[in-house]
């Protein structure tokens, strides 16, 4: 892999993270248009790694709170968020541990990234008008595990794990900066684990030039990106990326078929 191949990958994941657009979609099918070989399923969480570290400098703040009150007075508004949101965490972390083997090859046919990029984002774009317009920073334990549970399905490329979350949590009543506030809440610890399981598995030539730059622009990316989106959704709707998935997975279908 060349080290612009790598920044590319770096960009991509920075974008596809927090943007719902699917990440892992992206990692996967640059490299089948480019007619790369994989970069293996190592770099695609150094490169959540990344993306992680951004998530926890830009909401700093919000989880000191949480994990300052959750420790000290559980039983407190932000004591509580913090609990929900260790539970919420645990259906991802459970299809990630059984569907580890599924994610790296089964799931990465194009054509079913394809479908789940346009039928996720079908279901976004009637959540979005369905959502409600809850601006409250106060959640409950049952739609915080709800979203957990959606969460789960972005074992699959092109499901988007910031777009389903988003998804769920607007068909749940809220707002789309709280939608998104949670989202990337709930994103930390479930990104943080993978990253722990897999750097795990890494050996001292893995860290090489290219996936250093690749985490190097992912991580400056998601600052921008995360920024980025927070405030474009305070006036805008989600449907640009909307858009954007019916297209790509169009051109994938088309790709596959006519190449």
């Amino acid at each position: 892999m060349t080290i612009f191949d790598a920044v590319l990958l770096g960009l991509l994941q920075a974008l596809g993270e927090f943007l719902p657009i699917s990440s892992s979609a992206h990692l996967v099918l640059l490299p089948y248009f480019r007619g790369m070989e994989y970069q293996g399923l190592a770099f695609d969480v150094m490169l959540h790694a990344a993306t992680l570290l951004a998530v926890l400098l830009y909401f700093a703040k919000d989880w000191y709170h949480l994990i300052k009150d959750g420790l000290t007075k559980p039983t407190s508004k932000e004591g509580r968020t913090l609990w929900y949101l260790a539970a919420a965490t645990v259906p991802a972390g459970v299809a990630g541990l059984l569907l580890n083997d599924w994610a790296e090859h089964t799931f990465r046919n194009p054509l079913m990234i394809a479908i789940c990029l346009m039928v996720f984002a079908c279901l976004l774009w009637w959540a979005d008008r369905k959502g409600g317009k809850n601006e409250c920073q106060e959640i409950t334990f049952k739609t915080l595990m709800i979203i957990g549970c959606a969460q789960a399905l972005a074992i699959m490329p092109g499901v988007s794990r910031s777009g389903i979350t988003i998804t769920a949590a607007l068909l749940l009543g809220l707002s789309r900066s709280t939608s998104a506030r949670y989202s990337f809440l709930l994103s930390t610890p479930i990104i943080a684990g993978a990253a722990v399981l897999e750097i795990g598995n890494l050996s001292p030539a893995d860290f090489n030039a290219p996936l250093m730059w690749g985490f190097i622009s992912a991580f400056l990316g998601a600052l921008v990106v995360i920024g980025w989106l927070m405030k474009y959704i305070k006036t805008h709707s989600f449907d640009i990326f909307v858009y954007y998935r019916l297209l790509l997975g169009l051109a994938i279908i088309a790709f596959y078929f006519w190449k």
